[in-house]
């Protein structure tokens, strides 16, 4: 048996073939990869990232193998013991101890639970010596986060993004004047998709994996999961995959990306992928680094005149700012951010969440999109479920689940601030600077869902009323003290003051209503 120095662990979502570990080989160097039951049940996860990520794990442990360098790569089958599920660490010091290893190496985890994970192994382990390294993922070393973060304090992702834009000289005219005049074009990238610009959207790259052993393989060991199976996976699972997903985007879809990257629509195939990129899933395991992305796309603006300014600006914004921003966000406020709840919210998610089965277009669209595809973009996510979810005061750690779960690119780090923050308004403003509150005019204006909805967007009251009219004004009546004073939406209050007392003693008994038959909307 080889004898081996040091054992390298690698987590499903260190994928990352440019990490200097791999610059060169060491016959002394044994790598470990290893599908992990408690990872694959902390959630009910959809059916497509558990495919996903074990795919993209076994073929990265080949592809190392092929480089030359000694891998275990372990399979559900492979941790478990005595018909008992093994816990991380359980695995790595097995290994460990069967190559009769006394040096671990670990790369430092983008999620808090992990880490924690990996300081008491650390502390309780004897006669094994540690050591954690950076990512080498992430424009921000680990270690430069407390320098634009303090914990439980609002930090504006607006301004933390021009500082990455002027540290990293990205899209700038100099040191300190942004490329065209402008740092932000968000109020270019709101149009609606108009009945002619549907034919015009690309169809989507999507990959076709063979996953049946990885499904066999999860029912033999009945991995409970969500959402649409299939056994040619579409999403990309190698690095050659997302660096054609990187081409075709920056190629066919960033010349409208800014302009479009809002909308939504359901009369249209490709109705779930439009103008977004889709590289968050290749991006969070690793297979791709935001640099390169970054790279790419503005090679593609330079050399194409059909893609302007407020395009590119728009997806670098997505990289570079709120990326990396909710990454500081998580690190700086964990574990106090997973206990958050500023608005008392303590409903239970609708059934209909788990099917898609609601009256509400809106809703059954976006849920039934990420059921089959483990996929919604960034707008659906916020404005729709997410708004929805607020509007409904559902328990914050419920909202924090379920999208941990159904989303291919969801993980804590980057899924709790978009959710409980950005979302859910639960840490009070250290995210967002209002509550991303909305009714059924918000959804008129960036889809086409109402005119197909078994409600009436215009009506506030009624049996057909659109739910999300009465809920909106409910919700900002109910936190009027908190809100009031807000320099974003506290005008809102004015157009409220002037319907009479009827008319909104009818809307909150429409709310009420809405709450009490939640299950039924």
């Amino acid at each position: 048996m080889t004898q081996y120095h040091t054992l390298r662990v690698l987590l499903g979502d260190q994928l990352n073939a440019a990490h200097s570990w791999f610059r060169q080989k060491d016959d002394g160097v044994l790598y470990l990869i290893a599908e992990l039951h408690p990872e694959a049940t902390y959630v009910t996860h959809h059916v497509q990232k558990l495919c996903a990520f074990f795919l993209a794990m076994e073929g990265f442990a080949n592809a190392l193998e092929k480089a030359g360098h000694a891998v275990s790569y372990l399979t559900l089958d492979e941790t478990k013991r005595d018909t008992q599920p093994q816990s991380h660490e359980e695995v790595i010091l097995s290994v460990a101890a069967q190559h009769q290893i006394t040096h671990i190496e670990l790369q430092q985890p983008d999620e808090y639970r992990v880490q924690q994970h990996y300081q008491e192994m650390m502390a309780r382990a004897s006669g094994l010596t540690f050591s954690l390294v950076d990512s080498e993922h992430f424009l921000l070393p680990f270690d430069d986060i407390p320098r634009y973060f303090k914990p439980k304090t609002s930090v504006r992702m607006e301004n933390f993004y021009r500082k990455m834009r002027q540290r990293f000289n990205i899209l700038m005219a100099g040191e300190k004047e942004p490329e065209g005049g402008k740092w932000n074009y968000d109020s270019a990238n709101r149009n609606k998709l108009k009945a002619q610009d549907l034919a015009a959207i690309p169809e989507p790259l999507c990959f076709q994996h063979d996953a049946a052993h990885v499904l066999a393989r999860l029912e033999r060991h009945g991995i409970q999961s969500i959402g649409k199976a299939d056994s040619q996976l579409l999403w990309p699972v190698t690095r050659q995959d997302a660096l054609r997903l990187l081409d075709y985007f920056c190629e066919h879809l960033l010349p409208n990306f800014g302009r479009f990257q809002d909308a939504m629509t359901s009369k249209t195939p490709h109705s779930w992928s439009l103008y977004h990129s889709r590289l968050s899933f290749a991006l969070n395991c690793k297979l791709i680094g935001p640099k390169q992305v970054i790279k790419a796309s503005i090679k593609a603006y330079q050399d194409n005149d059909d893609i302007d300014i407020a395009q590119i600006e728009g997806f670098v914004r997505q990289i570079l700012g709120w990326r990396e921003y909710v990454r500081g966000m998580y690190w700086v406020n964990m574990p106090d951010y997973q206990e958050q709840n500023a608005l008392n919210a303590q409903r239970d998610l609708p059934s209909y969440f788990w099917t898609g089965d609601t009256k509400m277009h809106c809703l059954s669209s976006a849920i039934g999109q990420s059921l089959d595809y483990a996929y919604a973009h960034h707008i659906q996510r916020l404005m729709v479920t997410g708004n929805f979810c607020m509007l409904t005061e559902v328990q914050p750690e419920q909202v924090d689940e379920w999208y941990l779960g159904i989303y291919v690119d969801a993980l804590e780090w980057v899924e709790m601030p978009n959710t409980r923050g950005m979302s859910q308004f639960a840490d009070d403003g250290w995210i967002a600077s209002k509550p991303y509150a909305a009714s059924g005019s918000y959804i008129q204006k960036m889809s086409d869902y109402c005119g197909s909805c078994h409600y009436k967007v215009k009506e506030k009251t009624g049996e057909l009323a659109c739910p999300l009219n009465s809920l909106y004004w409910n919700f900002m009546v109910k936190h009027r003290e908190r809100l009031g004073k807000n320099p974003r939406i506290g005008m809102i209050y004015g157009n409220w003051d002037k319907q009479s007392d009827a008319q909104k003693r009818a809307v909150l008994n429409r709310a009420s209503w809405c709450l009490e038959h939640l299950n039924e909307l």
